[in-house]
């Protein structure tokens, strides 16, 4: 995982030591908490069924907004790439959601929404707008003359959007996917942390704060990188995949279809 990151262990162990002496220079756990009194307390939040289960309802429901937010965002590059009015309708909408503030949406959504679909709609708009022009770039970008192709050669639509088109956007989906991955996680925590659901990490995060727990508001929030991180590396480990797959399988395709109109 530090190696995909582009992190050094060297330089993780550096940061470890600083914060530790950071700490042991300030005395005071109620301002700066030791990395080892962190590991410690999550831990022991670990043990309760309570950790685990506020994992999974804050986890549930984020990846439910962006896989939502995928979903819509994939459509409409697909359709703005068809037809420039649906492209000239998306783009003030999607310039909106990414100039507003974050808490602005989340104090809006509290007036017509429940708390507890909170981080569900406010990962879903942090996430669609960075999906759909990431989608739509590569959709715009895909070798004209490989298409062009296609089309001579007769190769199915669904064959086309698969093995022609899926190569060449999914970097540019991919790249989409690592911004919004973690801007999901961020914005979704924050809309829990105001609103504070019932079971939430959030509501763990701000039950931290009012009691002034710096303990276990360190190690939820160690939890949240630590649980973001893995939701991160899994979904991009099935882009790669998916990704290898379409490039084989689209290579073999194309030959074939040529193979057999030169016959």
């Amino acid at each position: 995982m530090l190696k995909k990151s582009g992190l050094k262990l060297w330089a993780v162990l550096l940061w470890l030591i600083v914060w530790q002496l950071a700490s042991m220079a300030v005395g005071k756990e109620i301002l700066l908490v030791s990395p080892i009194r962190t590991i410690t307390r999550l831990a022991e939040l670990a043990s309760a069924l309570s950790f685990w289960k506020a994992i999974l309802y804050t986890l549930s429901r984020i990846a439910l907004g962006f896989t939502l937010a995928t979903a819509l965002g994939v459509l409409l590059a697909i359709l703005s790439s068809r037809f420039s009015s649906i492209r000239d309708i998306c783009a003030p909408a999607m310039l909106t959601i990414k100039t507003i503030p974050v808490a602005s949406f989340i104090i809006v959504a509290l007036i017509w929404f429940s708390s507890k679909k909170l981080s569900i709609l406010i990962s879903f708009l942090m996430v669609l707008p960075i999906i759909y022009t990431n989608t739509l770039n590569g959709i715009l970008a895909a070798d004209p003359q490989l298409i062009e192709m296609a089309r001579v050669f007769r190769i199915p639509v669904f064959r086309q959007i698969l093995y022609v088109y899926g190569p060449q956007v999914l970097p540019y989906f991919r790249t989409g996917c690592t911004l919004a991955l973690g801007l999901s996680w961020k914005s979704g925590v924050a809309a829990e942390v105001i609103g504070m659901p019932v079971g939430s990490i959030g509501e763990r995060l701000q039950q931290a704060k009012v009691y002034l727990d710096t303990p276990d508001l360190f190690a939820w929030t160690l939890t949240i990188i630590l649980v973001s991180l893995l939701f991160e590396r899994g979904i991009l480990f099935l882009l790669h995949c998916l990704e290898r797959r379409l490039t084989h399988i689209g290579s073999s395709e194309c030959s074939t279809q040529l193979t057999r109109e030169a016959v």
